[in-house]
């Protein structure tokens, strides 16, 4: 895993993929299995591939949770799984 700054956490929380099927989508929502298919074919050279690297490896470990908040606009955020309301009868 390349070495990082704190920063990296920031881009990667808000810096949007720019190209291919997730283009547009920040770097900590692209699916795991798609940063797996770049470990087999290579990753972009440059920053851009040391950020994928990096969030792969926070997914991998469960952590993508810590970077929801650095992510500056709501809209932006990955959808809350819903709510479920009990109803108790009397």
């Amino acid at each position: 895993m390349p070495m990082f700054d704190q920063l990296d956490l920031i881009k990667i929380a808000n810096y949007e993929m720019p190209f291919g099927r997730f283009k547009g989508s920040p770097l900590i929502q692209l699916p795991e299995e798609y940063l797996l298919w770049f470990v087999d074919r290579g990753f972009p050279a440059g920053k851009l591939g040391e950020l994928m690297q990096i969030t792969l490896e926070i997914k991998i470990n469960g952590l993508e949770k810590l970077i929801y908040p650095l992510q500056k606009t709501p809209k932006t955020r990955p959808k809350r799984e819903k709510q479920f309301k009990f109803e108790t009868r009397d």
